[in-house]
């Protein structure tokens, strides 16, 4: 039996990805940085054999651990989803980027997903399969000057992500980047932008199309399936 684990599961995205590979006969590990919020997806997957496990994603030790604590759980981990927290997390427009601001999100949206493919890739390779795929946001290709930080992270994690598929290609091993252009109904982002924080004041928030989170997760499933290409912007 394969094994997903999604990494920064919440109720809009990962729960639709979780429910996705679920019907697919996937086991899922969810992995999120509170066990209440873990406990309230747990609920929703009754039907789907499942684990949580508990850990901050900005911190590379405990996601290394999770890592380690689901494969003793379900064995080798054959599909990683990481997705993060998008516009709930910090965010400084491009005129205010300080160099010494930026390793929250240097951990968040790039170091961390390269820690993860550091500790899954050498058995991905060995067995000759596996999958890793990032949700990311249109800001790493379509510069958005309210995000400043979170653009040029994500478009770092982009470059890695596209470049890695293109290396592992022959050995069996997936890489693929959904870059998501809107908001993802009942995520943390949509909250936020809802609230209109000062930085958005002057945006055109049409901009910002409501997308259903299983549209998106079928697009993860068909990424995962086909393989055929590095990356599919949605939105």
């Amino acid at each position: 039996m394969r094994t997903i684990a999604i990494f920064g599961a919440g109720p809009a995205l990962g729960l639709s990805v979780a429910k996705r590979f679920g019907r697919e006969g996937y086991r899922i590990a969810l992995v999120a940085r509170r066990q209440e919020s873990l406990d309230a997806l747990s609920a929703e997957l009754t039907s789907h054999e499942h684990a949580t496990f508990v850990a901050d994603l900005a911190d590379r030790a405990q996601v290394g651990a999770s890592v380690a604590a689901i494969e003793e759980r379900f064995g080798h981990i054959d599909v990683a989803v990481y997705s993060p927290g998008g516009l709930d997390q910090s965010r400084v427009g491009v005129l205010d980027v300080d160099p010494d601001a930026l390793p929250g999100q240097l951990d968040l949206l790039l170091l961390t997903p390269i820690a993860l493919v550091r500790a899954l890739l050498p058995g991905m390779r060995e067995r000759g399969d596996g999958a890793l795929l990032f949700a990311s946001g249109t800001s790493a290709i379509t510069p958005v000057p309210q995000l400043g930080n979170v653009g040029l992270t994500l478009a770092a994690t982009r470059n890695y992500v596209l470049n890695l598929n293109g290396a592992l290609a022959a050995e069996g091993v997936y890489a693929g980047v959904v870059p998501i252009g809107g908001l993802i109904k009942g995520s943390a982002a949509e909250a936020v932008v809802a609230n209109l924080p000062e930085e958005f004041a002057n945006f055109d928030l049409s901009a910002f199309a409501v997308l259903d989170p299983n549209d998106i997760a079928e697009v993860f499933w068909d990424l995962n399936l086909k393989r055929d290409r590095a990356e599919a912007i949605v939105g």
